[in-house]
This record gives C-alpha cells, sequence and structure tokens, in this order.
C-alpha cells in the first residue's frame, strides 16, 4: 500500500524510534561488508519494528510491490513442503525472512532528513569495500600467476560483483540526479567501485551496469544514450589485458563457462517441464540435476544454481513462483517511475537509482541467479524501498 504515512509521534522522540533508525541504518552501512553482521542488525531492526507495530506507534506501511512477494514467499513455502526433500528446503525458506526489510525501512526512516543515515552509510560501506578490495590486489592479487578474481570482504567474487554492481547502479543515479557537492562525492565513489568491479572479471556483473547506465541516460536525457557504448569502448580500451581476454570470452563458444550456461538452459526448462508447479522445491536443483538424463557435463554439475534468475526460480519453485516474481519486478519498476516523475529531490534521485538497481539485477540475472544470494537480495531490496521511505519531512502530520 502507498498511503500517506501517519506517525503518531515525531520521529526519534522514543528510544525504540532512535533504536530503529540507527540499527538499520547500522545495517545499511554492513551492505557491502559483513554478511553476519547485516542479518544481525536487520534482526534487530525487526524487533523494533514489532515493539513499534504491537505499540500503535507505526502501522503496518509497504510499497505495493510487497503483495507479490508476499504471494512468492507463500508459493515457495508450497513448495518446500512439497519438495524432494521437504527438510532441505524448509531450512532454505527461512532465507526469506529478508524481505521483511520492505516494511521495516519506511518505518525505520520515516522522515526525508532520517533518509540521510541510510544513503550515506551505503556510501561508506561501497567505497570501504572498493577500497578493500583494490589494496588486496595491489599487494596479493596483482603479484599471483593467475588471475585473481578479487571478493573484498566476501566469501566469493559473484557476490562480491553483485554488491559493487548494485553500488554503482546507485552512485550513478545520484551523481546524475542527486543535488549540490553531493553529487561530486558519488561521482568520485564510481572510481574506485568500477575499477574493483572490473578486477572481479565478473562479466554478467559488468552487463547489469551498462544497463543501469542505460537505464539512467534515458531518465536524464534520452539522446545521451549515444554515450553508452562510446564509454564501453573506452573503458574496455583502458582496462588490463585480463580484462579485454574477459571480455572477448563473452563471445568465445569452447568457453566453460558459456557451455555451461547453456547446458544449464536445456536442463533447467527439461526440469521445469516434469515439475511446472512447485518445481524440484528450495534449494534442490544442485541435487535433482546431478542426474545424467539432463545432460550436464562435469563442470556444470560441480554448481549449485542454473546461473539464471528466471530457470532457477521456476526449477525450483513452479512457474506460479515465477510469475509472482516478475509480478513483482513489474510492480517495482511501474512504482519507481511514478515515484520519480512524481518527487523532486532526493525522493527523486533514489528513485532512478531504484530503477537503475532494477536494471541491474535483472540484466546480470540472465547468466546468475542473484537473487539466490542473500547479500544482493538484502541491498537490491534497501536501495528499490527507500525512495518509498521518508514520507513525513517534519512540516506536515
Amino acid at each position: 500500500m502507498n498511503a500517506p504515512f501517519r506517525p503518531s509521534a515525531i520521529p526519534g522522540e522514543t528510544l525504540i524510534d532512535k533504536g530503529i533508525l540507527l540499527t538499520a541504518a547500522a545495517a545499511a552501512l554492513c551492505s557491502l561488508i559483513s554478511i553476519t553482521a547485516l542479518q544481525a542488525l536487520w534482526a534487530i531492526a525487526a524487533l523494533f519494528w514489532f515493539d513499534l507495530l504491537g505499540e500503535k506507534k507505526r502501522r503496518f506501511e509497504a510499497p505495493g510491490f510487497f503483495w507479490p512477494l508476499l504471494v512468492y514467499i507463500g508459493w515457495s513455502l508450497l513448495a518446500a513442503a512439497a519438495s524432494t526433500n521437504p527438510a532441505v528446503s524448509l531450512s532454505a525458506s527461512r532465507k526469506m525472512l529478508i524481505f521483511l526489510i520492505v516494511p521495516i525501512i519506511p518505518a525505520a526512516f520515516p522522515s526525508l532528513r532520517s533518509l540521510k543515515f541510510p544513503v550515506w552509510a551505503v556510501f561508506g560501506s561501497g567505497l570501504a569495500a572498493s577500497i578493500y578490495a583494490l589494496a588486496y590486489f595491489y599487494f596479493k592479487a596483482r603479484t599471483a600467476v593467475e588471475p585473481v578474481r578479487i571478493r573484498g570482504f566476501m566469501g566469493h567474487y559473484m557476490t562480491q560483483a553483485g554488491l559493487l554492481g548494485l553500488f554503482l547502479a546507485l552512485a550513478m543515479a545520484l551523481a546524475v540526479f542527486g543535488r549540490g557537492k553531493k553529487r561530486l562525492l558519488w561521482a568520485a565513489a564510481l572510481i574506485p567501485a568500477g575499477a574493483a568491479l572490473m578486477m572481479t572479471l565478473t562479466r554478467n556483473a559488468w552487463i547489469g551496469v551498462g544497463a543501469a547506465l542505460i537505464v539512467i541516460l534515458a531518465l536524464w536525457k534520452p539522446k545521451a544514450l549515444i554515450l553508452a557504448p562510446v564509454l564501453a569502448g573506452l573503458l574496455y580500451l583502458a582496462g588490463p589485458a585480463v580484462v579485454k581476454s574477459r571480455v572477448r570470452s563473452i563471445f568465445d563458444r569452447n568457453d566453460n563457462s558459456n557451455i555451461a550456461r547453456l547446458e544449464y538452459a536445456r536442463a533447467g526448462l527439461k526440469i521445469i517441464g516434469e515439475r511446472p508447479v512447485f518445481g524440484t522445491g528450495p534449494n534442490t536443483v544442485h541435487v535433482v540435476f546431478q542426474d545424467p538424463k539432463y545432460g550436464l557435463g562435469d563442470y556444470a554439475r560441480r554448481n549449485v544454481h542454473l546461473h539464471n534468475n528466471f530457470l532457477q526460480i521456476a526449477a525450483e519453485r513452479g512457474i506460479p513462483a515465477l510469475l509472482a516474481w516478475l509480478a513483482f519486478l513489474g510492480w517495482v519498476a511501474i512504482s519507481l517511475l511514478h515515484r520519480f516523475k512524481g518527487e523532486t529531490g532526493e525522493l527523486k534521485a533514489l528513485a532512478a537509482a531504484g530503477l537503475a538497481a532494477l536494471a541491474a539485477l535483472v540484466t546480470a540475472g540472465f547468466f546468475e541467479y542473484n537473487f539466490g544470494d542473500s547479500e544482493v537480495a538484502l541491498f537490491f531490496l534497501l536501495i528499490i524501498t527507500l525512495p518509498f521511505a521518508g514520507k513525513w519531512d517534519g512540516a506536515r502530520p
């Protein structure tokens, strides 16, 4: 629902108000740094949120796109119950608790002034992660015999790339649509973050950032879209040899990961055809596709998902779950576009960032199951929900 927020007390007046704001902001600060701290802080913020709801100091509020997300959650639980391994699937379903971030954010940041806390927390998180990753590369990875795909604070370079891609989408939007000198800070952050993303050697994230750039240019000045291929060409020419080689590998039919993705597509479609309603169950596809009948080679069988959001969701949760997820994405796009056209200042810039992040996640998601990565999903939900917070500006009830 998108009804105007009506606080029963001035935000920040009580300890609970301050607690949820500071805890959620601290969680935003950990977005690109620590998944353990991130999940713990969001859990504490959830406790504050439940207390506010129980004391009727806040009423439940969430952007409209939360409702198809609830359908997705509900069908996923049914898929878990009907799973090839219900114990594994039900255990994996606990990850969906991260979706509570959507109604928590409007409660945590109800005023325009409070929005500066998560925005600058994310800035600090992205900058710290980028500098750490580059420092690691300079002092350790650059002297390695084989190319090292830097992972920063994360456990895997794919997660690092997914997070940096979303951060770059946010930074580009705030650099273009932000106001004052803050724009220069966000523009400056593009340099270390872009360099760090480049050295993850993660092609899907590169493509996702390209899609985010196209969206931002289209929202800003459609004629400026001509700059996108020019910029891509310049970045390619300026990139180190290992990056150029990785870019060229996109078109290499003999590249192992390219071959595997084609195998995943065929296997995923076959699994969906066999189990169209409930799929195999959350977190079980990688066990099911070990069967030789799905035709995966040794390289592909070593992975744990189908490297595609759409195939993975349908294969492990069923086509109804995929439709709910697509409805969620469509609702996000429409809501953010409406917000972008109807707002000014910070909220307009954040709406543009949400649209750019959506483009980055969806485009990269054709080649990676990034929505199944808790760190990436949490950061994505934060970015797309922030434009729907800050409804109380301190001047009107």
